[in-house]
Parts: C-alpha cells; sequence; structure tokens
C-alpha cells in the first residue's frame, strides 16, 4: 500500500542533512526511506529545510525565542497541518515535536507522536488523549519504560544513524569532542571540566538557540571556561561532523537529564570513536564500557576515563554501530508502523480494528 506521509518537526527549527537535534535527524531519515520506497513523503518545516520530499513550509523565527514567538509559531503549525489535510489524501500525520498537543489534528487521519525527549517533559494530557488514532512511541527501551501507562503507547523503535555515511579515513588526533545544542540539560561545562582535568583539548560543535536561557548557560557556564581548554566550533555541516568525529580521541556526553537516546553517541561509534558519558539507562543501550566507551558518575571519573580510550579498538566501535545502530533498521520498522496505523485509521470502525494497538504489554503491532 502506497502511502502519503505527513512529517512535523518542531516548530522553531529547520530539516536538512545538517539537523542538529535528534529529532530533526530523525525525520530527515524517514523523509528519505519513504521517498526511496516510493511512498510520498510531506514535510512541515521551517523555511530553509531541505528535504527530499515535499516541504511545506512555515515560517522560520529568527531572533529571541519568546514565549509569544513559540505561541505564534505553533498556530503556524497547526494552520499549516489544516491545509495540509484539507489539500493531500494524507494517509497519517507523524508528529516529532515536545509542544505536539498544541497543534494535534482534530479527529481524522492517524497521528503518531514519537516522544523524542524524556516522558517527564510532557503534560500527563498526553497520556491520556481521547482522539481516534493517536497513537505515542518511544526512541529506546529507557524512555519506554519511564512513561506512565497508556493504551496507545506503542512498542519503541530505537533510533539509528547512516552508518554507511559516517564512514571516513582521517587519522586520529589528541582532542576530544563534545556535541549538541547548547543548553543547561546538556551539560557542557562538565565536559569543558573532565577535559581540563585530563589535559586534552575540547572542541565542540553545536547551537546556541535563542531562548533566554540557552544563551544566557552559554555566557554563564560555556564561555568563561573555552579559555582553559576548548573551542567553540558552532553549527557543523554533516561533512565536517564527520571528520571531527572519526579524528577524535573520544566523544564525551554530559547531559544532566536522563536523555531518551543519544544518535550523537551511535554517530561517533560509526566513525570508530569511542563515548564517555555520564551515566543513563539509555546512554546504557548504547556504550559498552571497556570495549566502545566508558559510562562515569563526575566530570572527574570522566577524566580519568578520556585517556583509557586509546586501549580501545576504533573497529571494536565500528562493528557495534553496524550491527545495532543503523538508520536502516529504524526507517523500516517505521514504515511497517506507517503501514499498520494507516490500515487501522481507514477501518477503525470495522470489527476487529483494535488489534492494531498495543499497550504496556508489550505485544508487537498487529498481533
Amino acid at each position: 500500500m502506497k502511502l502519503t506521509v505527513l512529517n512535523v518537526a518542531f516548530p522553531l527549527t529547520q530539516v536538512s542533512a545538517d539537523s542538529i537535534g535528534g529529532a530533526e535527524q530523525v525525520l530527515f531519515a524517514l523523509d528519505e526511506a519513504l521517498e526511496a520506497a516510493g511512498h510520498r513523503s510531506m514535510v512541515i518545516a521551517g523555511e530553509g529545510s531541505v528535504v527530499r520530499g515535499t516541504l511545506l513550509p512555515v515560517p522560520y523565527a529568527r531572533g529571541p525565542l519568546t514565549a509569544a514567538v513559540k505561541a505564534e509559531s505553533q498556530q503556524q503549525h497547526l494552520s499549516a497541518i489544516s491545509r495540509a489535510l484539507e489539500r493531500f489524501p494524507i494517509d497519517l500525520v507523524h508528529l516529532h515535536g515536545v509542544d505536539f498537543h498544541k497543534y494535534l489534528p482534530p479527529p481524522g487521519p492517524p497521528v503518531l507522536a514519537t516522544l523524542h525527549l524524556p516522558p517527564s517533559w510532557y503534560p500527563a494530557e498526553v497520556f491520556q488523549m481521547t482522539r481516534p488514532h493517536t497513537y505515542l512511541q518511544c526512541v529506546s527501551r529507557a524512555a519506554h519504560n519511564a512513561c506512565p501507562a497508556a493504551a496507545n503507547l506503542l512498542q519503541c523503535i530505537p533510533n539509528g544513524v547512516p552508518v554507511e555515511r559516517l564512514f571516513a579515513r582521517a587519522g586520529k588526533r589528541d582532542f576530544a569532542l563534545a556535541l549538541g545544542r547548547i543548553c543547561p540539560e546538556k551539560g557542557f561545562h562538565i565536559a569543558l571540566d573532565a577535559a581540563h582535568e585530563a589535559g586534552i583539548p575540547l572542541l565542540i560543535g553545536g547551537q546556541v538557540f535563542q531562548f533566554e536561557e540557552h544563551v544566557a548557560y552559554f555566557e554563564r557556564e560555556v564561555a568563561p571556561r573555552l579559555p582553559q581548554c576548548g573551542r567553540f566550533l558552532g553549527p557543523l555541516s554533516f561533512q565536517r561532523k564527520r571528520r571531527l568525529l572519526t579524528a577524535a580521541r573520544c566523544l564525551l556526553i554530559t547531559s544532566v537529564v536522563h536523555e531518551t537516546s543519544s544518535l550523537v553517541a551511535m554517530e561517533a561509534l560509526a566513525c570508530g570513536t569511542p563515548v564517555v558519558g555520564l551515566k543513563s539507562p539509555a546512554l546504557a543501550e548504547i556504550i559498552e564500557p571497556g570495549r566502545t566507551g566508558f559510562l562515569v558518575s563526575d566530570a572527574k571519573e570522566m577524566a580519568l576515563a578520556i585517556p583509557q580510550c586509546l586501549q580501545l579498538d576504533s573497529s571494536d566501535c565500528r562493528h557495534a554501530a553496524r550491527q545495532r545502530f543503523s538508520s536502516g533498521f529504524m526507517t523500516r520498522a517505521y514504515l511497517r508502523v506507517y503501514q499498520q496505523l494507516a490500515g487501522a485509521g481507514r477501518f477503525w470502525d470495522a470489527p476487529g480494528a483494535s488489534r492494531y494497538v498495543r499497550g504496556r504489554s508489550g505485544l508487537p503491532l498487529g498481533s
């Protein structure tokens, strides 16, 4: 069954091969996979986004991202979704924003909302939605297990990365790397402290989105530490990110919240680079301590683990990525779910239609 799928990005972002956010990277991979499989992919995202399918652009906010700007962007998303549903035969809507409940379309085609961020960051109402054909899905077992009981919670689909595209030839150099959005929960100040303690330069690639608290965090916690051992590179293209990940001694992950997954950890392993991260359930699903990296409790333990990365084999990291973290595994799983949910939506009122849903019992879709 050929499908028309509408993927909807977080309102304040753009989507492209160079996207920084994990949700945007997943959306980009799904757009490519849909088109490659002969389906029709449509994407609602900020102006300037570059996708393989049909882009339905919305204004991209520049400047300070205030509560008023966010509310306006959410309303623009709701209008864009409504227009898309009126103009095109959409079989399924896939929402990726943490605020998806603010622009949830009225009853109609099935809606899948992927919880890219910790379940506790979503309002309780999203786990009790009454809209028909509306489903939730997590990106790791750890995130799935942290969700409250919900009848419309589907089996998790672990994230993946384009392991083949991440292969590059580059010699190892003596620096550590940290990548991502520059914000308080990512804990880049911890990475800087650990690198300083270990006596190794730290390169930081990422973007300071213009939220007041993000800018304040960079100016208060990151910028003052840079002269000691760090260098802030700003946003990186995919090619530059791949080159740096391949050359780094290790990748440091210092999130102070329990992330739902870590695409950058998977990317590092695909580039043959071990990962040193603060302990969390999601990272424990990715890192094999002593083989592909280390899990630590604080900056001091991280500083001690950095030199130990020299003893780890890059080929073990690459092998783990190929075997476990390919984006092909992820996109094929999503496409199967798209087919099943689209079928459930078309025949919702037919006898036995509820078999397409799974709750916390662990039964797969379509069982």
